[in-house]
């Protein structure tokens, strides 16, 4: 080999590295500049890899790509079913039966017809790429739904169908697959059926059997905490392995199940094991992205014709359309539902994975259409991740589907402080939900024009009844400190560690009853106590929007009003701060200062500042 070439190949380490500095830079560039990830991660997989060439895991990583992204979609799709509880159905039950059992086969032969006549592919390849074409893709839809913010029903329909589809596509392209073996080899048809067909059965008692164990495990206490986690990762790679070996891609179906019992299992220990598949899966997502856009052949895209396009034209206009909408004709799903549904259908690293494998093994059976399914696999999920990527946002909000573009402020605590602070929020403009244990209290909230929620917001059934992606704040004001320190802490990983706040805690006489200071959120209002908001309240205390002018300062704020807290800075971009203690509080011309001020003489107040916004 010349030195030349020598430089451009990556030791293993080197490449897996490069792999995870890409996938969460793409991801963390994505986060700040509001697009969609999976747009970036392709963007730099494409780039690395076919457009530089720096980067080819066949070659840097070799063999092992193989094994890592099967792995890697097996853990995906686990995960997936991990969020697949049954009690989250509540309103879209019919919907998803429907997309799931007539769906799944009538996506089937539409696409089966788009590559025949679309894409010019001969009747073998296309049955079995059809088959592969049902997967929609949960490895973008997740992202996608949380950059949306769509409403319950809509996000449920699109997210059941895309995990639970995903392992039936596989199978219908092993289906297809088979039958295409059986004809252009000597095989035994009724030994084929029968190996699939227990190779689905097996797929179905090793999911079922593992979930039921770990079940098991882990309420009788057979299993520690520190090692759950462990011991999920084991059962699931081994369900995987010991399912895929009796029947080539059985092991999506046999995760898929063992994710979706435990789901359903009302673990204790759910939460945190979600929680830690949720980051695994995010870096997982990554990976494979880059890996699988890296290793596409250039020269092979290179030869698509204008068919690949008109075959993108036909999936997304004609085939996806016509399934969903044929699926739930009957259904009391509104029209606006089925529209979104309709016209969102993203694929994703399961459909490139598996089309990869399938075009392989069919270009050996002598067919040379397989060679054409893996740049076609590529060209429809660069296509639909894009389109979708920064379509589904706009189309959900004109469609009423999408909660509101300004995200509010949860309060938690409905004291007559608090009441006032909500009602002073609202008149800025910020949409606030005020909740409560006490109906009593929340009734004068609502005689203000208050949005409300009785209930605790950690019940389960706060969760069915509010949509958290509303809002972008959580501020727990009640009386208990351990109260707010709990809520915070349960719902800091949702909306972010940064976004949750809870008025300081009470210093206890004694230390041994004082709160681990990791615990809780950022502290709200400037230090000021349950105890000292109450008691400057009922002295008259009013909370007072301010805005700033090039000729009214914040300086010039602070000298008029000492004794004021800041609460909350409204700026002109529609941005929300919660100022803290030890911030450096900066605002301009244009920024609304919230605060929470004594009362003063009306000469003196229209003397010291402009009039209230």
């Amino acid at each position: 080999m010349s030195s030349g070439v020598e430089l451009t190949v990556m030791s293993p380490v080197v490449a897996i590295a490069t792999v995870g500095v890409l996938g969460v830079g793409a991801q963390l560039w994505a986060w700040r500049m509001n697009v969609p990830a999976i747009v970036l991660l392709l963007a730099a997989g494409f780039l690395v890899g076919p457009v530089f060439g720096l980067l080819d895991p066949a070659r840097d990583i070799g063999p092992l790509t193989g094994p890592m992204v099967s792995i890697a979609v097996a853990i995906i799709l686990f995960e997936g079913g991990l969020t697949l509880n049954f009690k989250t159905l509540r309103g879209a039950e019919r919907g998803v039966f429907r997309l799931v059992v007539l769906g799944a086969p009538l996506g089937w032969i539409l696409s089966t017809l788009a590559l025949r006549y679309g894409a010019g592919l001969g009747w073998e390849a296309s049955t079995v790429f059809g088959g592969i074409m049902i997967v929609t893709g949960p490895t973008v839809i997740a992202p996608l739904l949380r950059g949306a913010r769509m409403k319950r029903r809509p996000a449920q329909l699109l997210q059941w169908e895309a995990i639970v589809n995903d392992p039936i596509g596989a199978l219908a392209a092993v289906l297809a697959f088979t039958v295409v073996q059986v004809w252009h080899t000597n095989a035994s048809g009724s030994e084929m059926a029968f190996q699939l067909i227990l190779g689905v059965v097996v797929a179905s008692v090793v999911g079922l059997g593992a979930g039921f164990l770990l079940t098991q495990s882990f309420r009788r206490g057979w299993v520690p905490e520190y090692m759950k986690v462990p011991v999920l990762f084991v059962a699931l790679l081994g369900a995987f392995a010991a399912t895929d070996a009796v029947l080539h891609e059985s092991g999506l179906l046999a995760v898929t199940i063992m994710g979706i019992w435990l789901a359903n299992a009302e673990l204790a220990s759910y939460e945190e094991i979600r929680r830690f598949k949720e980051h695994a899966t995010t870096l997982l997502v990554s990976g494979v992205f880059i890996l699988l856009t890296a290793s596409i052949d250039l020269e092979m895209l290179q030869a698509l014709s204008w068919r690949a396009a008109l075959l993108v034209v036909l999936v997304m206009v004609v085939a996806r359309p016509a399934t969903v909408l044929l699926s739930l004709l009957g259904t009391d799903i509104p029209w606006r539902e089925r529209v979104l549904v309709a016209l969102t259908g993203p694929r994703g690293v399961v459909l490139v994975a598996v089309a990869g494998l399938f075009g392989e093994r069919l270009a050996a059976l002598g067919i040379a259409d397989g060679e054409s399914i893996a740049p076609l696999a590529f060209v429809l999920v660069a296509a639909t991740v894009i389109l979708h990527g920064f379509t589904l946002a706009p189309v959900a909000r004109a469609l009423g589907l999408a909660s509101q573009d300004k995200r509010g402020v949860m309060m938690v605590g409905a004291a007559p402080w608090s009441i006032a602070l909500a009602e002073a929020l609202n008149r800025a403009g910020v949409p606030v939900l005020l909740c409560d244990l006490n109906h009593y209290r929340l009734r004068q909230a609502r005689e203000r024009g208050i949005r409300t929620y009785y209930g605790d917001v950690l019940a389960e059934a706060t969760e069915h009844n509010v949509q958290l992606s509303e809002f972008e704040r959580l501020v727990a004001l009640t009386d208990n400190d351990a109260y707010n320190t709990l809520i915070t802490t349960d719902l800091g990983p949702e909306l972010g560690r940064d976004n949750v706040f809870q008025l300081p805690r009470t210093a206890p006489e004694n230390a041994r009853h004082a709160l681990p200071s990791t615990l809780g959120g950022r502290p709200f209002g400037q230090s000021a106590s349950y105890g000292e908001m109450s008691a400057h309240h009922a002295a008259g205390w009013e909370f007072r929007i301010t805005k700033l002018t090039e000729q009214y300062t914040l300086e010039d704020w602070r000298a008029a009003r000492p004794e004021s807290r800041i609460m909350a800075v409204l700026y002109p971009n529609n941005a929300l701060r919660f100022p803290t203690e030890d911030d450096s509080l900066r605002a301009g011309a244009g920024a609304q200062i919230l605060h929470f001020s004594p009362p003063a003489p009306r000469e003196a107040a229209a003397a010291s500042e402009p009039a209230p916004a």
